[in-house]
């Protein structure tokens, strides 16, 4: 099973940034799938699409809203076309997908995005409105956030920048505010309850570390 990340196109509106991730799935037999998911600083949920069987007969694009639920995140089969993928055939409604043969494996393939596409896990921050807890010259944009952690006692989530090695008078906001700023955060943003993650610089590679480290 393989996941290829694609493009991120990031569009200004109104109302704040619209995000929208692209890539492709491909099965352990060969099945082809294309995606798209997004969210929208206006709304309060985001979009999936998953295409297959382009050219098809029974090919389609299925279309589902992200949400919270129960502290996790929920999908909701929508009428409503998100986005146009390469291996999609028509606009399927939510009735339409709820009744395809196919839907099994689309769910599958949502999961299987959900867990290995690293952008995804900035959606989920999105979604859930995950808090972290950060010093005010990361938050402000006066320095780059160079550490990471996922405390495992309470599950909060601290980034610190340069001058400041502790987050003793820091401010607490949502997670995905200092992703928007800088989405090089995003490659870090599964870490585990335990585990940290250092860099020397704004794009450079992050040192993972675990909890026994």
């Amino acid at each position: 099973m393989k996941v290829e990340e694609g493009r991120l196109v990031e569009s200004a509106t109104d109302q704040g940034t619209d995000r929208r991730v692209f890539g492709e799935f491909v099965g352990p037999h060969g099945e082809l799938a294309s995606y798209a998911f997004g969210w929208s600083s206006h709304s309060d949920s985001g979009r999936i699409s998953i295409g297959i069987g382009a050219g098809n007969e029974g090919g389609g694009t299925f279309h589902a809203a992200v949400f919270e639920n129960d502290g996790d995140m929920a999908y909701a089969l929508i009428d409503e076309p998100f986005e146009a993928v390469p291996q999609g055939g028509r606009d399927l409604t939510a009735a339409q997908a709820r009744a395809h043969q196919d839907l099994p494996f689309v769910w599958w393939v949502v999961d299987s995005v959900m867990a290995r596409d690293s952008r995804a896990a900035w959606l989920r921050h999105w979604v859930l409105r995950t808090n972290s807890i950060t010093t005010a010259a990361v938050m402000t944009g006066d320095e780059p956030a160079l550490y990471v952690s996922h405390d495992a006692d309470d599950g909060m989530w601290q980034v610190i920048g340069t001058s400041d090695g502790t987050v003793d008078n820091g401010r607490v906001g949502h997670l995905f505010h200092l992703v928007d700023d800088d989405p090089t955060i995003a490659g870090v943003l599964d870490l585990e309850p335990g585990e940290s993650a250092t860099r020397d610089r704004v794009g450079g590679p992050w040192a993972r570390r675990g909890s026994g480290a």
